[in-house]
């Protein structure tokens, strides 16, 4: 990813030593404020910090808003809430049970959505990110996580890792479970597509090496490799899974090396 594209800066003064620490820790330009890109044509992407937040704005497409990581309020919450706990189907597709609460390697993080519903359901959980950019909003989505009440135990079961999945899973301890959630392109129109997905294919492009998770994923999983994908798209690598759980747009493809220890 070219840097050159992307700066960090603030929207409140208020924010500018924030602002600076994230520049500093992931390698990015600081811009100072955020009303500064005007003069910089060629930033397509700006992460600015916003009341405490820090957002990833498309500079061409104002109209997107900005994305921001928060594992605390809105969706995330009620998901966490009122999503159905153990009985969801992402529960069942990592062998979520009584009795076994799974160590969890989510090698394709992205904005940790996934990685925090099994967080939240008791389960150890690595997140894997190698886009530093994404990588820098889950690193202030936690951070405001453990700082709430709420969420403080949660965000305690989450590490993060900013590195790549492909080239780092053998250097790891083996998980029990690998969640993988590669993107995939969709099938709609780009103005139906959701905003996150469109800003990160804008960013970085397609997943055109996802194929090549699997493999290490399953040499290294104790139990199983969970897959995400779209019900129109064909297993990960072309490999068929040993089972499927089907949802309305997606399915969880299982892949299993051992079967789950009775207790």
């Amino acid at each position: 990813m070219n840097t050159e594209i992307i700066a960090v800066a603030y929207v409140h003064k208020t924010d500018a030593d924030q602002a600076k620490k994230i520049a500093n820790k992931w390698q990015l330009n600081y811009l100072g404020d955020h009303r500064a890109a005007v003069k910089y044509p060629q930033l397509k992407f700006l992460l600015q910090v916003n009341d405490q937040y820090l957002e990833l704005c498309k500079l061409d497409e104002p109209k997107l808003g900005a994305i921001s990581v928060d594992f605390v309020h809105g969706a995330v919450a009620h998901r966490r809430k009122f999503g159905g706990g153990r009985g969801q189907d992402i529960a069942k597709a990592v062998g979520l049970k009584y009795g076994f609460t799974p160590h969890v390697l989510d090698a394709t993080a992205g904005l940790g959505r996934d990685a925090f519903l099994l967080a939240s359901l008791g389960c150890k959980v690595t997140l894997m990110e190698r886009m530093p950019i994404v990588a820098a909003l889950l690193s202030d989505g936690l951070e405001r996580a453990q700082l709430n009440a709420e969420t403080s135990s949660i965000a305690a079961n989450m590490q993060l890792i900013h590195a790549s999945s492909i080239e780092n899973m053998p250097n790891l301890s083996p998980p029990d479970v690998i969640y993988l959630d590669p993107m995939y392109p969709h099938r709609e129109k780009s103005a139906l597509v959701k905003k996150e997905m469109r800003v990160f294919q804008a960013l970085v492009g397609e997943d055109l090496d996802a194929d090549a998770l699997l493999a290490p994923a399953l040499a290294l999983a104790t139990y199983r490799v969970v897959v995400k994908r779209p019900n129109y798209a064909p297993p990960l690598a072309e490999q068929k899974p040993s089972m499927s759980i089907n949802m309305k747009k997606n399915r969880f493809d299982v892949y299993v090396n051992q079967a789950i220890p009775k207790i």
